[in-house]
């Protein structure tokens, strides 16, 4: 099979990310007509129709989106071997690949998302919104932000961006109906909601009497593997959490939570953690939107 003409894929890259033949023209300095002969040349060389086409609509095929998905990748090869040459000077571009924690990622990073796009039009950003620990090497993430503790892993570099304050919370209700904790040694009565994943399980320690550390004893009987799951729960009145405070100050605000124990002294706060895989150079899409985070979340 002859090789594609490389204008070609790059027309068609950019008719699929426009969603027209006028605009995604427009993008490469063409007229519809040529972006469109130029895609009807790529398909011609590859034997396998890339878009449907509608008087109104275009949308891919089952072929033409494992094409498109093939172009990302060279896109961002290209941009790696940029990045090689010009070092810590080069621009963000291609598709910048996140996993985030769910709540976290929409409160927080989301809107850091939104000035990085406007700052650097060339990029495009994936983003998986989920708390579960994702393989960042093998799912092909170039970035993952993570809260807390991780899993030493020496493919991997990481950076904490930022740190928030936890803090214990109650509904009003769960306190009325089982009591207020006087002390540490109290919560060993009251059901407490611990983050647990395959990979990752919480513990709670605080400054004791004398000054050691203590590990809360409270009773663990529904455990979830979401931040914004254990809030909602605690807001439904079935326990004690203690989450970052960017996740439940509005509800304390509100009065939908409260405070508990809010004289404890933590065993740390909660840090926010980037990271990436460990490489000689970092790219330009990735190390900016770490400056980004670090800029706008402080250390």
């Amino acid at each position: 099979m002859l090789r594609a003409n490389l204008t070609d894929i790059l027309v068609f890259m950019a008719v699929v990310d426009a969603g027209s033949f006028v605009a995604g023209g427009q993008a490469m300095g063409l007229s519809r007509s040529a972006a469109g002969k130029a895609v009807i040349r790529l398909e011609n060389r590859l034997g396998a129709r890339l878009l449907n086409r509608t008087t109104r609509t275009l949308s891919l095929t089952d072929e033409g989106r494992v094409f498109y998905e093939h172009g990302l990748q060279i896109l961002a090869s290209v941009d790696d071997a940029e990045a090689s040459v010009a070092g810590g000077s080069g621009t963000p571009r291609g598709v910048l690949r996140l996993t985030v924690p769910d709540a976290f990622g929409r409160l927080v990073v989301l809107p850091l998302i939104k000035k990085y796009l406007e700052a650097w039009p060339d990029i495009q950003v994936e983003v998986s919104f989920t708390d579960r620990v994702a393989d960042i090497v093998e799912e092909g993430f170039d970035l993952a932000v993570r809260i807390g503790v991780t899993t030493p892993d020496t493919r991997l570099v990481s950076r904490v961006v930022a740190r928030y304050k936890a803090v214990l919370c109650a509904s009003p209700s769960y306190l009325a109906e089982r009591g207020e904790p006087l002390d540490i040694e109290d919560l060993a009565a009251h059901d407490c909601l611990f983050f647990s994943s395959r990979k990752q399980r919480q513990s709670w320690r605080f400054r004791g009497e004398g000054g050691s550390w203590v590990k809360a004893q409270g009773r663990s009987r529904l455990r979830l593997d979401s931040g914004e799951a254990i809030r909602d729960a605690a807001i439904a009145g079935l326990g004690i959490a203690f989450l970052p405070d960017f996740l439940v100050a509005a509800d304390l605000a509100a009065g939908r939570l409260r405070l508990v124990l809010s004289d404890l002294e933590a065993d740390d706060d909660v840090k926010i953690l980037t990271l990436y895989p460990s490489k000689r150079l970092l790219e330009p899409r990735v190390r900016r939107f770490i400056e980004l985070m670090v800029e706008a979340l402080g250390t």
